[in-house]
């Protein structure tokens, strides 16, 4: 069953071009058991009609604060009490700037003031004016005050350019709050950094050193602590892999990149997890321009000196985090992975067998031993998304004092 079925869901539509996508919308959020209200903003009906929705819905749109009508059978205090959440979708920069200013022109903006319930926005509008530092202040004004940004994406925009700042689908908004009603509080209230991927070492302007990680375990990773209830912030290095819904992204390319952006986050993490692929070493020269093949280049070496440790360097940290490593092994899996985590003092380390051309890079399934100090848990062949559930649900078991050994 759906973790959406009989919530009640404050659908607000304000006046973009993406408006079209509500009725699509309300009829997902049904198809999951919702009950759904939509309230438009006048500029909405030039997009869509009252009629539409209302048929989609199976209840009157609301539309304005002078409604006397609406008022008597239900006040705009009672509908923000009623609602599980509200979804503004497709929200415009004029919405959201009203939001985050606390300016109630309408019925929309006063029942987001009104209500205690969670806030989704959904973001639609030109890519320039996603750009704009006063966008940009808006937003991050909305998330500090708690409300949840959904997107944008990119891609083509009505306007005939490209860039950030298309709605999400209707499907993925759906199973960003399906996400939301379905999270366990395993991780409420931490912070955890994931980093996933390969990264990619320059040799000259067209040729580099890298692996075949796909950051699919590390992007499933993410989406099992967002669903726990944590607050997520994934590292990847280039991957071609969609960002879990509610989970912070952060692209870098190099090792260098990654070390500098872990370094950055490590003041506010409470777990990390490093799964990325890291590139051990780095050509000690990058050539500026292309190396071409001739009678001078046929014998020669290409020297390679060493990158930072990640994990290492997060265990030695003033004040570490709760510390995963992973271990890609192709013998003496056990033992190695265990002389890996003595060497970086993790708290834990995660290990699979890439030998295996079943599971591990660039696979939809995994298999997978858990080791701490005390213990091992052997995770069997199943999707990564199950893998990684069962992982996190491990690490809330030790962050919270449970004996590895006794879950053996």
């Amino acid at each position: 069953m759906s973790a959406l079925n009989k919530k009640n869901i404050l659908l607000c539509v304000s006046g973009g071009i993406a408006a079209y996508k509500a009725p699509e919308l309300v009829r997902q959020l049904r198809a999951h058991g919702a009950n759904v209200q939509v309230v438009l903003t006048r500029s909405a009906e030039n997009f869509v009609s009252e009629t539409s929705l209302q048929a989609v819905s199976g209840n009157p749109v609301r539309n304005s604060l002078w409604d006397k009508s609406a008022e008597s059978a239900m006040s705009h205090i009672e509908l923000a009490r009623w609602a599980d959440c509200l979804l503004m979708a497709p929200a415009t920069a004029n919405l959201i700037s009203s939001l985050a200013s606390g300016a109630t022109p309408d019925l929309l903006t006063t029942l987001a003031l009104a209500t205690e319930a969670p806030v989704f926005v959904a973001p639609a509008m030109n890519l320039k004016m996603w750009d704009k530092p006063a966008t940009v202040r808006n937003i991050h004004q909305l998330k500090t005050d708690g409300a949840i940004v959904l997107g944008p994406a990119s891609g083509d925009q009505a306007c005939g350019e490209s860039g950030m700042g298309r709605m999400l689908q209707p499907e993925e908004i759906v199973e960003a709050l399906n996400n939301h009603f379905s999270a366990t509080t395993l991780l409420a209230g931490k912070r955890v950094v994931i980093t996933a991927g390969p990264t990619r070492e320059a040799i000259d302007p067209v040729r580099f050193i890298s692996n075949h990680s796909s950051g699919k375990q590390g992007f499933a990773l993410a989406t099992a602590a967002q669903q726990a209830g944590a607050e997520v912030c994934l590292i990847s290095g280039p991957v071609n892999a969609q960002t879990p819904l509610l989970v912070e992204r952060i692209d870098v390319v190099t090792a260098q990149e990654m070390f500098d952006a872990v370094m950055a986050q490590l003041g506010r993490c409470d777990i990390f997890i490093g799964v990325a692929a890291v590139a051990d070493y780095k050509p000690e020269e990058v050539r500026s321009q292309k190396i071409k093949k001739s009678a001078e280049t046929r014998n020669s070496s290409l020297k390679l000196v060493e990158n930072p440790d990640i994990i290492l360097a997060v265990t030695q940290h003033k004040n570490p985090p709760y510390t995963v490593g992973f271990a890609a092994e192709t013998e003496s899996v056990i033992a190695n992975a265990r002389a890996k985590k003595r060497r970086k003092n993790l708290d834990l380390i995660i290990v699979n067998d890439v030998s295996d051309a079943r599971i591990g890079f660039d696979s939809e399934e995994n298999e997978v031993t858990l080791i701490w100090e005390t213990g091992e848990q052997v995770l069997k062949k199943a999707s990564k998304e199950l893998i990684s559930q069962s992982i996190i649900s491990s690490i809330a078991q030790s962050l919270s004092g449970v004996e590895p050994s006794a879950a053996l």
